[in-house]
């Protein structure tokens, strides 16, 4: 293991410590991998551990273990993938519903990564989790659309701060249970883990984060109405959660009690964020899936 040592200036005294090397380390790490270093004890100020929150002092010694990098033993598959647009930094991509993102327990093959890794020939931002390269924003399985990956460790970073700082537009279409009324609507309803069933989430008042989902009615049905949904927060199981908990499931959603249909009737239909190199605004847009065209008659 390779160590790093940092001197604690004047003009840095009174940071967290998490903070300090955020921005220090910047173009190494992401303030959350910094995290994780000192929950692992493997940062020290001054010969102590000491917890992110910390507050430095001049003169204080920091002093980070680097551990040896992990083999990564994701196979690279040669699975089609739907690219949209494609240079050096990134790829914008029409992920299909049924597909996994990244390996998991229970699902270490025939995911998106897998199928990246050999469209790129593992060249893939590995500055992340060993398990996700490249991967700066995940969909679930059922839902399909766009997605951006990075490429570079630096475009990684930068997407990262994007979607930190909410500067990424990411829009759904969605057909939901019910007729909605009123035109336009929100949710900011915290979500968290279900208490009774860990593989959930739910609207939940203590141990939660904030979610914020805007939506306007395109069209309404006889019984079901067809939305357009703006995300402000990318919470897991976001958009099913708070329309769920509206009154208005996602129709296919069968985990938050939507009618059963061939799959869920949700995807990312439009992406909109500033390129990581060049700093021009880029925006993407992609047609309603072939199975969801049924319901839009």
């Amino acid at each position: 293991m390779d160590k790093e040592r940092l001197e604690v200036s004047i003009e840095d005294e009174g940071k967290r410590l998490d903070v300090y090397l955020a921005q220090r380390l910047h173009d190494r790490y992401s303030r959350s991998q910094i995290k994780h270093l000192i929950e692992r004890s493997l940062v020290t100020v001054s010969g102590r551990q000491r917890k992110p929150h910390y507050l430095i002092a001049n003169g204080d010694s920091v002093e980070i273990v680097i551990p040896e990098l992990e083999e990564t033993t994701i196979a690279s598959e040669a699975i089609p993938l739907d690219i949209i647009f494609e240079d050096s930094d990134i790829i914008v991509l029409n992920k299909p519903s049924g597909m996994v993102v990244h390996p998991a327990p229970g699902n270490k093959d025939h995911t998106l990564v897998n199928a990246l890794l050999f469209h790129t020939d593992n060249k893939l931002a590995h500055i992340g989790s060993i398990t996700r390269p490249g991967i700066v924003h995940r969909l679930d399985k059922e839902v399909s659309g766009l997605m951006v990956v990075a490429k570079t460790d630096s475009s990684y970073l930068a997407l990262v701060d994007s979607f930190k700082a909410r500067s990424i537009t990411k829009i759904y279409i969605a057909f939901v249970k019910g007729i909605i009324l009123q035109d336009t609507g929100s949710s900011e309803m915290p979500i968290g883990r279900a208490a009774r069933d860990r593989k959930k989430m739910a609207v939940r008042f203590f141990n939660s984060k904030e979610a914020i989902t805007r939506f306007e009615v395109l069209k309404r049905f006889e019984n079901y109405t067809k939305l357009r949904i703006r995300i402000e927060t990318g919470r897991t199981h976001q958009i099913r959660v708070h329309m769920s908990y509206m009154g208005h499931p996602i129709i296919g959603d069968s985990k938050y009690g939507g009618e059963s249909f061939s799959r869920i009737a949700l995807y990312a239909a439009e992406l909109e964020f500033i390129h990581p190199r060049t700093g021009r605004q880029v925006f993407f847009k992609v047609g309603m899936p072939e199975e969801l065209k049924i319901l839009d008659l």
